[in-house]
């Protein structure tokens, strides 16, 4: 596991995942600043305070620093809808480098893949209004928003890159069946949330590393490679 994640951070950076990781960065960074100005836009709107420059800045600044903080709660919805749009791209390219004589997988209808994006960005962003309500308890909220990250990244992650190969209820069997190791795969993806600039590339690494898991833990059935060679559950006759 540790080999598939080295690979999916390699791949990242390199040329053959470059222009995508660079479009997935930029849009997820457009998605934030919208939701900043829909942040600072509701509060202008809701609270009526008198026109004074001082009052007007305190505003800003205070409204400033919770976009900030805000962000780290909101980037890992962010990041999940970012995933759902580029998947497919991401895959594509990891399975054509790291496993030619494979037979591709087959991309999720467009309406499909918005309606799953959309879905898993809502649950992700409950799931992490859902923590910050316990900001209150130290530690506890941390936690909770590190394992229900990992969670959540790692069973949509996964069943994403499934679903190429298997219908979504196959997908989510198999990922039922492999639930402790998908799991631990989220646990090795979820820091990557806490550190502002690199939680940007989330989307990218998480779709590389779930497509090497999924390979790992369900080799694709019989096949035939370019000489003739008889592959069964990934290994030649």
């Amino acid at each position: 596991m540790f080999s598939d994640a080295l690979l999916a951070l390699q791949q990242t950076f390199s040329p053959l995942l470059r222009n995508v990781l660079l479009k997935s960065v930029g849009l997820a960074i457009l998605l934030l600043v919208a939701l900043a100005f829909a942040l600072q836009g509701a509060v202008v709107y809701f609270l009526e305070i008198p026109s004074y420059p001082w009052i007007e800045m305190t505003l800003a600044i205070i409204t400033g620093l919770g976009i900030v903080f805000g962000a780290l709660y909101l980037m890992p919805a962010v990041s999940a809808l970012v995933a759902g749009l580029f998947l497919d791209d991401v895959a594509e390219k990891v399975e054509k480098a790291s496993y030619p004589q494979d037979p591709p997988g087959v991309a999720q209808p467009v309406a499909q893949q918005l309606l799953f994006s959309l879905r898993f960005f809502g649950l992700v962003l409950v799931v992490n209004l859902c923590a910050l309500l316990l900001l209150l308890v130290p530690g506890v909220n941390l936690i909770i928003f590190y394992v229900a990250n990992a969670y959540l990244i790692s069973r949509e992650y996964f069943e994403m890159a499934a679903m190429r190969y298997r219908t979504p209820h196959e997908a989510r069997a198999l990922r039922q069946a492999h639930a402790t190791t998908v799991f631990v795969a989220g646990l090795m993806l979820a820091p990557l949330l806490f550190i502002p600039i690199l939680n940007f590339i989330t989307p990218v690494v998480g779709t590389a590393f779930m497509v090497h898991l999924h390979r790992r833990v369900a080799p694709l059935p019989a096949h035939r490679t370019e000489d003739g060679a008889l592959m069964i559950e990934g290994k030649a006759l």
